[in-house]
């Protein structure tokens, strides 16, 4: 198998290192491909978007003429992790906690809202121990995190945090061969991207 990283900021190497984990503990043959060019997709059987800064991700996204075919190939059934700037791109619908409606590039795969920085800056930043449906206990790390406020459709939120202004926030949504975190399993777990490769081997 080949499991892809999108590979224009954040944390890709931490990525590759959990989608090699994963595949150990599954006993399967695996290549991790950092993906910079839109040939590279064709390659892949699963992907990963990382966190970083989710602008920053998009607008690079988009001049390496990936944006396009990055949003068909998740369309098409691509098995795809998003985590924290990750999940921001996948969504359909993001504002940011200090400055509203934003006009970044997204994806809007993913029939999710998120807030950006929902729980603060950088020093805000945290760790929790949550139960999601269908992973278990995950030590979750939480690094100027979005929060999920609302889904539609085949999108079903799991990890519901209480947050101060938003009521009942989301940490991860799945969706049919999607799956989107608020913070950062590839830190902690390698309960997502085992998932994603047993998905892409079904």
């Amino acid at each position: 198998m080949k499991a892809g990283v999108l590979a224009l900021q954040g944390d890709v190497e931490e990525h590759g290192e959990a989608f090699r984990r994963a595949a150990g503990e599954l006993g399967v043959s695996l290549e991790v491909v950092y993906v910079k060019r839109p040939a590279q997709l064709k390659e892949v059987d699963v992907l990963a978007i990382p966190g970083g800064e989710s602008t920053t991700i998009g607008v690079l996204a988009k001049r390496a003429g990936l944006l396009e075919p990055l949003r068909d190939a998740v369309k098409s059934g691509l098995p795809t992790l998003g985590t924290c700037a990750g999940a921001v791109l996948m969504s359909s619908d993001v504002v940011d906690a200090v400055v509203g409606r934003t006009d970044q590039p997204l994806l809007g795969v993913l029939e999710a809202a998120v807030v950006r920085n929902a729980f603060g800056r950088q020093r805000e930043s945290f760790e929790a121990d949550l139960q999601l449906e269908d992973f278990g206990q995950v030590r979750a790390v939480f690094i100027r995190a979005p929060a999920f406020v609302k889904t539609w459709g085949g999108a079903k939120p799991l990890g519901p945090l209480p947050h101060g202004r938003y009521g009942t926030v989301y940490a991860a949504v799945v969706q049919r061969h999607m799956v989107a975190t608020a913070f950062h399993p590839e830190l902690s777990t390698t309960a997502f991207h085992r998932l994603m490769l047993e998905i892409a081997r079904r």
